[in-house]
């Protein structure tokens, strides 16, 4: 999917997505502004306590008994500076832990809602970065940004307000002068999120070159493709390694020149204090004594650093708002909170319509299906009914459709044309013919359908769907170890497996494809037998080729394969 053109309500709107990333520590995040608050205000009291300290030793000769109070005083402001300091850090910290944690989340939602046949034609290395890479960007935003903002926000105000009871031609030089940090930070800023969101696409797409890469090394090495590829790798980590490096001079450019102005302001405040002791230049009533100077030039570049440390956090923030884009393009659209009203989004695959108890469990009226990638419908014109309790078995030649009808009723696919209407809050579960098996043992594996399950159903459940018929001749049983996808098992192991875990689902409509295959005889009528067990009261959805599940089905719903050349001429304007 191409990017959406930049518009400043789109930046407006990934602004507002990442502030609320952090409302589940929303407390955390007001104790930060608080204690960066009373921190700055603590600083121009440590500035004063300075300042009268020069004056009273320096000029006006004071017994250093008449200063242990100043003294004191100095030494508790720094130390509860520095507890303050800490405890912003911490509570910035965990602003941020739980931002990335709220992203992690509402992404995996949001992919689990998309459905595997979205998965299916995804990169799943560039998904990954989303809770990788992407996730880490947001770190500098909520740790350095967000408080950078809110100290700008409170303590340049009250060292203006503070320095302006001392001497208002300091203040207005603060105020004249203070404009340029951010002036200057804006336009590098909007450079600096352009090559951050070019640089997190480059660093997503080297995580799905490498994914793939991996994925299919046994074909690669066997074509004798292994070199090539390793060449093709480095030149990807080549290429996100000199965008590495135009972020990092956009941000070591940008902050020469932030300090430069920075310095010229202070160099401004010192010159003006310096000629007003030499008595070259008077713009106010009284000479400021030494006392007010140091006061002035204490709080001078104090009153620049919140701007310079926003200038320096901000490209954390261009940095979160390029993640923000990457994930707007890679998902269709920003992941919102569970609960959060989402944005309009095309019909789902199965319009859910109000339907009486004693209408049919689930109805297809003038069905048109066609498969994700597929140049034409394999399904046309399809109606049927399905009740309570009743075993349709799907059966037709290969590609006729049987699982692309079972993909539309498990409501991953939507029609071309037609209705799949079915009874509200019906339970659906779909056992395919390639179940996703991971790494870890055959009972880990199950007890994803139900990590609460007890042993003796686990037990149970695995004997009904003829698990245990093999994993008695494991060397483990069911704690034996598979690799990742089922490796080191068979294709009609692993579907059993995946059999296994719907039941465990407890649906009220089962989808089957193919359960059956590559089993035998004696088998094939065990596992047929658990399945009239578990099944009475339930319906099944069986799509198959065998003569024995055709019989055990109460009915046969026969699909025809339909050519390209017919299809083209028969789909509906």
């Amino acid at each position: 999917m191409s990017p959406p053109e930049e518009t400043p309500e789109l930046r407006r709107q990934r602004a507002q997505w990442l502030a609320g990333l952090g409302w589940r520590a929303a407390g955390r995040r007001r104790l930060a502004g608080l204690a960066i608050a009373l921190s700055g205000a603590l600083l121009i009291g440590q500035a004063a306590a300075i300042a009268w300290l020069v004056q009273a030793l320096l000029v006006e000769r004071r017994p250093l008994d008449q200063c242990v109070a100043a003294f004191v005083a100095l030494a508790a402001v720094m130390v509860l500076r520095s507890m303050l300091g800490a405890a912003w850090q911490s509570a910035a910290g965990d602003v941020a832990d739980a931002a990335r944690l709220e992203l992690r989340r509402r992404v995996y939602r949001q992919l689990l809602g998309k459905g595997p046949l979205w998965l299916r034609g995804q990169r799943t290395g560039e998904l990954g970065e989303l809770l990788l890479a992407h996730g880490d960007a947001l770190e500098g935003y909520y740790s350095g940004y967000q408080p950078a903002r809110t100290e700008i926000m409170v303590v340049p105000l009250l060292i203006i307000v503070a320095v302006a009871w001392a001497n208002w031609v300091v203040a207005v030089i603060f105020v004249m002068t203070a404009p340029l940090v951010p002036l200057f930070m804006m336009l590098v800023g909007w450079g600096a999120e352009a090559a951050g969101r070019r640089q997190l696409r480059e660093m997503a797409r080297m995580g799905g070159h490498f994914a793939d890469r991996l994925k299919g090394l046994g074909l690669l090495r066997l074509y004798g493709r292994g070199e090539a590829e390793l060449e093709g790798v480095e030149r990807a980590a080549e290429g996100v390694r000199e965008g590495s490096l135009r972020v990092l001079r956009i941000a070591f450019l940008s902050s020469t020149v932030l300090e430069f102005f920075a310095s010229v302001s202070v160099a401004m405040v010192a010159l003006y204090l310096g000629l007003s002791y030499l008595g070259m230049i008077s713009l106010v009533t009284i000479m400021p004594t030494l006392g007010i100077g140091v006061f002035c030039l204490l709080l001078a570049p104090e009153f620049y650093a919140p701007l310079r440390r926003l200038a320096a956090h901000y490209h954390d923030r261009a940095n979160a708002l390029a993640a923000a884009a990457e994930i707007e393009r890679l998902l269709g659209a920003l992941p919102v909170a569970e609960g959060a009203p989402s944005p309009p989004v095309p019909a789902t695959a199965i319009e859910l319509e109000p339907a009486q108890l004693h209408a049919p469990l689930l109805a297809a009226r003038d069905l048109w299906l066609r498969p994700q990638g597929a140049g034409h419908d394999v399904v046309q014109d399809l109606s049927f009914e399905l009740q309570s309790g009743q075993r349709l078995a799907l059966v037709g030649p290969s590609g006729s459709g049987k699982s692309t009808l079972l993909e539309a009723i498990a409501g991953w696919l939507p029609p071309r044309q037609g209705s799949l209407v079915h009874r509200p809050d019906l339970r659906i579960g779909y056992a395919g013919q390639r179940p996703y098996l991971f790494q870890g043992t055959i009972a880990e594996n199950l007890r994803l359908a139900d990590p609460q399950v007890s042993d003796a159903r686990l037990q149970a459940v695995a004997e009904a769907a003829q698990v245990m018929r093999f994993a008695r001749r494991l060397p483990h049983g069911l704690d034996t170890q598979i690799g990742e996808r089922g490796f080191g098992l068979s294709g009609g192991e692993a579907r059993r497996i995946g059999l296994a875990r719907l039941l465990l689902r407890d649906p009220e409509l089962l989808l089957l494809d193919e359960p059956t295959a590559f089993l035998d005889a004696d088998t094939e009528a065990d596992l047929l037998a658990a399945l009239a067990v578990f099944a009475r009261g339930r319906s099944v959805i069986v799509a198959t080729h065998s003569p024995v599940v055709m019989r055990w089905a109460d009915t046969e719903l026969r699909l025809a394969a339909v050519a390209a050349a017919d299809a083209a001429k028969e789909v509906p304007a």
